[in-house]
């Protein structure tokens, strides 16, 4: 047994000492393969860049797209500023030679023991490589590559230089790139007049600047900022005192106003698109002379910009964009605010009840436009649901609840799909959720992060689109600098939803365009369906949206301050009204939405729909004016033919006698007609009446005879002898006292 021992622990060792060689020949290899990568100086300090895009026609867009501009030397920088970055970033900045060792070590195992590259061990030496020669993939040979152009690096430039390339270089979230556009974007001045916990809070934020942002998330900004400050004090870079004051002091920015729009511009979001897809930041995309060729579309952004100015929209933030349906493309799109409004995800309100209750629903053939749906009080365990305007209408359509944006109807028909399907479809379409977005709240958009106006837009073009769904883009297609095509957008939209159901949500929301919360919309001129959203906060309103279609683009327009302060806009009003100026200065040409071969009409029996609010066929003698013609799916037709004109059915009649005076009270039925007689003399004739009745009737005869009937081939008749006092009491079909 000893000796089967150590022949197994020796040939582990061998085994293990062979792995360690070939590892450490390949780290040696690869080393030697990119060991003639040549530093780029222009890359590491070039103070003004500037990406170049076109439109679809393939004209230079004229937006502002330099960044860089300002470069600020290190020697004007505050010493709180440098010490914030070494502190966080790299506090062996100075003692090493461009690696840190036992960071890699660390990082190694932690990576091994997590079976993944998460955690990295980068100097500011090996990021500011990172930032200006590679690419951001997490790969070996990339990191030899880093660690090659490192050591070349720290040979050619003293740590102060270094230093200032870094800080000149690396995103500071908002389009700033380099400490002077950040200093002077988010406080107004220059970086040299940065107070410690500016200093602390933009050190803080490089780490993620979406995840730290000090205007969207300033509670994670001074979580992050005071961690910072915290460990300037550990390194003696500042007392305990200045820490303590630091930390206490409230986040105060002072955004450059006349950033907002080139901040929120077509170019903007493209280039963003770009560096998404390249995985490379935007000043290598400038440095490498790559040209992003966009699906703007200069007629359509004219008409948009236009659309947004027409309205006042009281100093609130606003945003609109128009996808094309069929090439999944932005072809405009348009902004103001202080920080990028797509990054930013908003509460949907009920411009999510199509998306995540009613477009499923359909899909699912569990409701028609014309299923009866009961508004009534309800109660979900903890959560009770109201209507905006606190009232309860009984039983509507599920076309005049989605049209009117009734509350309570759009939570039973999420209910009636279950949350999780329903979230499937919305993921579908476009939708992200967080896994704490699990309630009934979601019908009337709860959700804990919201939505981004790109979402929503792509979310609707899949009803445009008859069913079919693809993430639409900005980008067409990407050029290096020898005019080689490196990325083209390729569109593979999916089925997502029937045609049929899209089809029928679409006339839903054509309703809410003419009779609805969206009929600003019912004087144009095109075809076009529509939903409105409003999210309110106690008696304020923080969102409004409108998103709006026709068989060929969308447009969605939203209002809102990304702070959270109120407003004073609902979607019904200047979003709806930005969409209508949009397809009125547009002049968008008509084009019907197409019926497909799986809808088809059938008339319904209207009593059945009042009676027991149920969708019944009308029957061959029913009459043209109980019945309503509707649409359905092939997939979902009512089962069963109405009896309403086939037969008479039983009324019950409370009859009660005085000498000659006959007291009759009944519920009569809009479809009947109610014959009173004495004897053979028509008393009281009653038709097209619901409400419960009551009548005195003089019968000298004694006899009180009542015919009920649809026509005069089919009636039932009851007959009454009256006797004082008696009650009417009934034996077969004759009733008798």
């Amino acid at each position: 047994m000893r000796k089967f021992v150590k022949i197994f622990s020796l040939s582990m060792i061998i085994l293990f000492g062979a792995a360690l060689l070939t590892a450490s020949l390949f780290v040696g290899s690869t080393y030697l393969k990119y060991s003639s990568l040549t530093l780029n100086e222009e890359k590491l300090s070039s103070p003004a860049l500037a990406v170049e895009l076109y439109d679809f026609e393939n004209r230079p867009l004229k937006e502002e797209n330099t960044f860089n501009g300002e470069y600020a030397k290190i020697s004007t920088l505050p010493e709180n500023l440098k010490n914030a970055f070494i502190s966080i970033e790299d506090k062996s900045f100075y003692s090493h030679h461009g690696l840190n060792y036992k960071r890699i070590i660390k990082a190694g195992i932690n990576n091994v023991l997590s079976h993944s590259l998460k955690e990295g061990a980068s100097t500011i030496s090996q990021q500011l490589i990172k930032n200006t020669h590679l690419s951001a993939e997490k790969t070996f040979e990339r990191k030899i590559k880093e660690i090659v152009l490192t050591k070349k690096l720290e040979k050619a430039h003293t740590k102060d230089e270094i230093l200032e390339c870094y800080l000149n270089v690396i995103y500071y979230g908002n389009n700033c790139y380099g400490i002077e556009n950040a200093a002077n974007y988010y406080f107004s001045k220059p970086a040299s007049k940065l107070e410690l916990e500016e200093c602390a809070l933009l050190a803080g934020m490089v780490k993620s600047p979406n995840k730290y942002s000090p205007i969207l998330k300033q509670s994670a900004a001074i979580e992050r900022r005071n961690i910072v400050l915290s460990e300037m004090k550990k390194d003696g870079y500042i007392t305990e005192q200045q820490c303590l004051s630091a930390c206490k002091k409230p986040i105060t920015l002072n955004l450059q106003a006349e950033e907002q729009n080139a901040l929120n511009s077509y170019s903007q979001a493209a280039l963003d698109e770009a560096c998404q897809i390249l995985k490379v930041p935007a000043k290598t995309i400038a440095i490498n002379g790559y040209k992003i060729h966009t699906y703007l579309d200069k007629d359509k952004q004219q008409a948009l910009k236009q659309a947004l100015s027409s309205e006042d929209f009281n100093c609130a933030d606003h945003a609109a964009i128009v996808l094309d349906c069929n090439r999944h493309a932005i072809t405009a799109y348009q902004a103001n605010s202080a920080y990028k409004v797509l990054d930013a995800r908003r509460q949907p309100g009920s411009i999510i009840k199509p998306i995540i209750a009613y477009a499923p629903a359909l899909n699912e053939d569990i409701i028609s436009p014309s299923t009866q749906i009961l508004d009534e009080q309800l109660a979900l365990g903890e959560y009770n649901p109201k209507n905006v305007d606190g009232k309860f209408r009984g039983y509507v359509s599920a076309t005049e609840a989605l049209s009117k944006s009734i509350n309570i109807p759009a939570i039973k028909v999420l209910s009636y799909v279950g949350i999780d399907k329903a979230k499937a479809y919305a993921e579908s379409m476009g939708l992200e959720f967080d896994e704490l977005d699990n309630s009934y709240a979601l019908a009337l958009g709860g959700m804990r992060y919201g939505v981004n106006l790109k979402q929503v837009a792509q979310s609707y073009s899949t009803f445009a689109n008859n069913g079919m769904y693809d993430e639409a883009k900005f980008v067409e297609y990407i050029t290096d600098a020898s005019g080689k095509i490196i990325y083209h957008h390729k569109p593979k939209p999916q089925q997502v939803l029937r045609e049929d159901a899209t089809y029928l949500l679409t006339t839903m929301l054509q309703d809410a365009a003419t009779t609805g919360t969206a009929k600003a919309l019912k004087d144009l001129a095109i075809p076009i369906a529509a939903k409105t959203g409003t999210v309110g906060k106690g008696k304020d309103n923080i969102d409004a949206w409108c998103a709006a279609y026709t068989p060929k683009e969308v447009c969605v327009a939203w209002v809102g301050n990304l702070d959270n302060s109120p407003i004073t806009v609902a979607g019904g009003n200047q979003p709806t009204r930005c969409v209508k100026n949009y397809f009125q200065t547009e002049n968008a040409t008509p084009s019907p939405f197409t019926q497909p071969a799986s809808v088809v009409e059938r008339e319904i029996d209207l009593i059945s729909l009042e009676n027991m609010h149920k969708l019944e066929l009308a029957s061959p003698s029913t009459p043209a004016r109980f019945k309503q013609t509707a649409l359905f799916s092939i997939f979902n037709l009512p089962k069963d033919v109405a009896q309403n004109f086939v037969e008479v059915g039983e009324t019950k009649f409370d009859v009660k006698s005085s000498g000659s005076t006959a007291e009759v009270c009944f519920t009569p039925q809009r479809h009947l007609t109610y014959c009173f007689y004495d004897g053979k003399t028509l008393l009281k004739q009653i038709a097209g009446q619901t409400q419960p009745q009551q009548l005195q009737l003089k019968v000298s005869s004694g006899n009180l005879k009542i015919t009920v009937g649809f026509d005069e081939k089919n009636l039932k008749t009851y007959e009454f002898k009256l006797k004082k006092e008696a009650i009417a009491q009934p034996q077969n079909d004759k009733w008798f006292i």
